[in-house]
């Protein structure tokens, strides 16, 4: 009898037809199935990759897109004794099917990789599927998201870039995508912007908006200001800095420190630094 073969959602796993528990390796240690997508029936993990941050390049029509996330890759391989075993298209399109079945798309695919799309619970999630004759087959998949800021520059780093350069940017400052508001966690950073100030009562400093080259030149440029005041709010309201002292402004897409040609140059780009007035 002629099986049909299945990537099941993790949401709507089934127990499995196995073989004999005796053909069916046990997964690698610290491996399982993600919860986007499982596996075939009859397949085991041979190796896994996890890291809470990471990025990959994935095809993307005749292009490719860099993402940042959470990151996983996760090796299957086929039970040793399995005849015929599933061809590089039947698992390519098992993958396919059970993507567009939760609302994926597919940006790119060729005789042995496919790339899909979907958003799942709010969050944008990239898979890559690479197959081969072997059986074996691949998934790599990155859950969109920005980095969680961990290490912040203290204030003596501050006075120090001030003092060699006259200007220094500040790690840990981030925004909402397109938007001048703070984000939460960025309050670690202006603290020791404030305390920067606090252990200087002569420093006056410019708060500089700085973005990357996306979009138009204007909108870039208010944006730039407008993160800039936020800044220069959230020192004086939460950290009482006189106002005085402070004085925002946005230089847009004016002065880059790295390419704009690609994700990682234009996220350096998009950043707060002081001057010494």
């Amino acid at each position: 009898m002629k099986k049909t073969w299945l990537v099941l959602l993790g949401a709507l796993s089934l127990p499995l037809a196995a073989a004999p528990l005796a053909a069916q390796k046990p997964d690698a240690s610290g491996c399982k199935d993600h919860d986007v997508l499982s596996r075939l029936p009859e397949y085991w993990i041979e190796a896994c990759t996890l890291k809470q941050f990471d990025s990959y390049k994935f095809a993307s029509g005749k292009a490719t897109t860099t993402v940042e996330g959470k990151f996983t890759n996760i090796r299957y391989q086929p039970r040793a004794d399995l005849s015929p075993k599933p061809s590089t298209l039947q698992v390519l399109r098992n993958v396919e099917n059970a993507v567009k079945k939760i609302g994926g798309t597919v940006l790119a695919t060729d005789q042995s990789k496919e790339t899909f799309k979907l958003a799942k619970n709010g969050k944008e999630i990239w898979i890559e599927a690479w197959a081969d004759y072997t059986g074996q087959y691949i998934l790599t998949i990155v859950e969109k998201e920005a980095m969680v800021q961990q290490l912040v520059a203290d204030a003596s780093t501050f006075a120090d870039g001030l003092k060699t350069t006259g200007h220094i940017a500040v790690e840990g400052i981030l925004f909402e995508t397109g938007k001048a508001e703070l984000k939460p966690e960025s309050s670690a950073a202006i603290a020791e912007v404030a305390k920067l100030l606090k252990s200087d009562a002569s420093l006056k400093l410019f708060v500089v908006g700085h973005t990357d080259n996306v979009g138009g030149v204007d909108g870039n440029m208010k944006l730039s200001q407008d993160r800039a005041a936020s800044v220069v709010q959230a020192l004086v309201k939460t950290h009482s800095i006189e106002v005085a002292r402070l004085k925002a402004f946005g230089a847009g897409p004016y002065s880059p420190v790295a390419s704009n040609d690609a994700d990682e140059g234009r996220a350096k780009n998009r950043r707060v630094e002081l001057v010494k007035q």
